[in-house]
């Protein structure tokens, strides 16, 4: 146990310090996800009727709950390990005593930390423009949704990770990320809630993995009603399902990979 958390803790103070040395770019990452905060503001005029079920503040504050929750859940590992692969880097991390994906995880981890100040700064900032929109969470709906944003980064990791092993057969594993994106863009909640879904749509989208990526947290955060039971059940039949087909992609992959002259 105390060399599993000397090694944790030398993966996230290394990763932490490198993180550092690029905080103005930190914000730019931060302003890149802020597609919630110009979406809040088309959905605010358009529910003034009242033709959606969901008030002006109940769409500011959902808004403002999915860019706190894309700040706290987004993942580029496809990327990296994509480039990891290409360029031959992958050998070197094989040889060292630790899965290369936990060097991933803590890079994330730790930016994550970095990122959270700009992420204060902005929502603070949103506030000041909608102050109407303020509102102090129920302290439960709180802790399940500090829990959730774990899960759910967790799960969307798993995900892309799983899509970053096809790296080992193709040189453009990013290009299946880009392509289920545009599914996680509509089907998440990232555009607009499910609950304004044609009722056929929103069935099917609650048995895929992407409204439990930004739709359910936001929701939780939001005081919006959610389904519990089911929610958790489709995170950990997803979980376990693209586990399963990484662990299988991993071991093919590394045969592929030792193939090539790695």
């Amino acid at each position: 146990m105390n060399d599993l958390w000397h090694k944790t803790r030398t993966l996230l103070a290394v990763q932490y310090a490198y993180m550092l040395e690029y905080r103005a770019e930190l914000l730019l990452w931060a302003l890149s996800g802020s597609l919630p905060i110009i979406l809040l503001g088309l959905w605010t005029q358009a529910a003034q009727g009242g033709r959606f079920g969901l008030g002006p503040l109940d769409f500011a504050r959902y808004f403002i709950a999915v860019f706190v929750v894309r700040q706290l859940t987004v993942v580029w590992v496809v990327w990296e390990f994509e480039r990891e692969v290409v360029e031959g880097r992958l050998s070197s991390y094989l040889l060292q005593p630790i899965d290369p994906v936990w060097r991933h995880v803590a890079g994330h981890v730790s930016e994550r930390l970095a990122r959270l100040p700009f992420i204060v700064l902005l929502v603070g900032l949103f506030f000041l423009l909608y102050p109407s929109a303020f509102w102090i969470p129920d302290w439960r709906n709180a802790l399940a949704f500090a829990a959730l944003a774990v899960l759910v980064f967790a799960l969307r990791f798993l995900i892309q990770y799983t899509f970053a092993l096809l790296a080992f057969w193709t040189e453009r594993a990013s290009a299946i990320e880009e392509l289920w994106f545009l599914c996680y863009a509509y089907l998440s909640g990232l555009i607009a809630p499910l609950t304004i879904f044609p009722p056929v749509v929103r069935e099917i989208a609650l048995w895929t993995p992407f409204p439990y990526l930004v739709y359910f947290p936001a929701s939780v955060i939001a005081g919006l009603p959610v389904n519990w039971p089911r929610g958790l059940l489709v995170m950990f039949l997803w979980g376990i399902l693209f586990f399963g087909l990484n662990r299988w992609l991993w071991r093919r992959g590394l045969k592929q990979y030792s193939g090539m002259g790695a």
